[in-house]
């Protein structure tokens, strides 16, 4: 099917299904309603294709409609770490700390620019050209930074780094030979005694994993409070307030800085503070 059949069809579906994009109530039904659609406006466009190829279509439009589009498969891939859509140009992921290249999955930028807008729009944002930056979260965690034109020449860029359900401790970054034990037992003793650690590294060096692991040296009854561009820190203590900040609106208010909320914490009257980024005025 060509690109410009696939998004008539689509258009078309979505005005018989009645639907906004987020009122699923069961899978199952929705599913067996986009076949049923799509067989019909398939036979009344005259276009034809094998049986094969309508199971996956029906698959392809329930993901662009209610899902993330061609990212879903990958993201419910659990073998996968980042996703890195440059564009219609070149899609990257990384899996067991190698990045591979795949073929292009979008079939043109505003494909691509329908998951920007669904992925921002679940977190009351905004990404256009007014606003072309912005840092967000999937539901299960997952952080996504998105870059949109005039600023990105090549096309719409999504950056995911997915979220990890494992939560592993210091014992297990010595099992997996990622530090020495008395590396850790040192470290240990630094979180214990309330000592000041800035964790710092490259891209996906595994700065957050070695916090998370800290975090499970914190005394029970600490109060923590975490600050965050996006909210990603799995601390394992019950006592935790997590802050997010916040970028200007579309009217150039309402920005509230990581600095900003260090200086709120301080009046909140916490054990720990946890900064999730220190690369600006907060640093101070």
């Amino acid at each position: 099917m060509q690109i410009k059949e696939y998004e008539k069809v689509r258009s078309l579906l979505v005005e018989r299904l009645n639907i906004d994009g987020n009122n699923v109530v069961d899978i199952d039904e929705t599913l067996d309603s986009i076949e049923t659609q799509l067989i019909s406006i398939l036979d009344s466009e005259n276009i034809i294709i094998t049986r094969r190829n309508i199971d996956k279509l029906v698959k392809s439009y329930y993901d662009d409609i209610f899902g993330l589009g061609p990212l879903q498969e990958l993201l419910n891939d659990t073998s996968v770490n980042d996703i890195m859509v440059n564009g219609t140009s070149s899609l990257y992921i990384e899996r067991a700390g190698r990045l591979i290249r795949l073929e292009s999955i979008f079939k043109n930028n505003d494909q691509i620019m329908r998951v920007a807008q669904r992925i921002v729009a679940a977190i009351g944002r905004r990404v256009d050209e007014s606003s072309p930056m912005v840092d967000a979260r999937l539901q299960d965690g997952s952080r996504v930074n998105i870059i949109v034109p005039p600023i990105a020449l090549d096309g719409c860029t999504i950056s995911i780094r997915k979220f990890k359900e494992d939560k592993l401790g210091l014992m297990e970054l010595i099992n997996f030979a990622s530090m020495t034990p008395e590396m850790a037992h040192y470290l240990s003793l630094m979180v214990r005694v309330k000592a000041n650690i800035i964790i710092s590294g490259g891209t996906g060096s595994g700065k957050t994993t070695l916090l998370n692991a800290l975090s499970h040296e914190i005394n029970d009854g600490d109060r923590v409070v975490t600050i965050e561009d996006a909210a990603e820190l799995q601390i394992q203590k019950a006592h935790v307030v997590r802050l997010e900040s916040r970028p200007k609106g579309v009217d150039g208010e309402g920005n509230i800085s990581i600095r900003d909320l260090v200086i709120n914490s301080l009046r909140m009257r916490p054990d720990r503070i946890i900064i999730g980024e220190c690369r600006g005025e907060e640093a101070f």
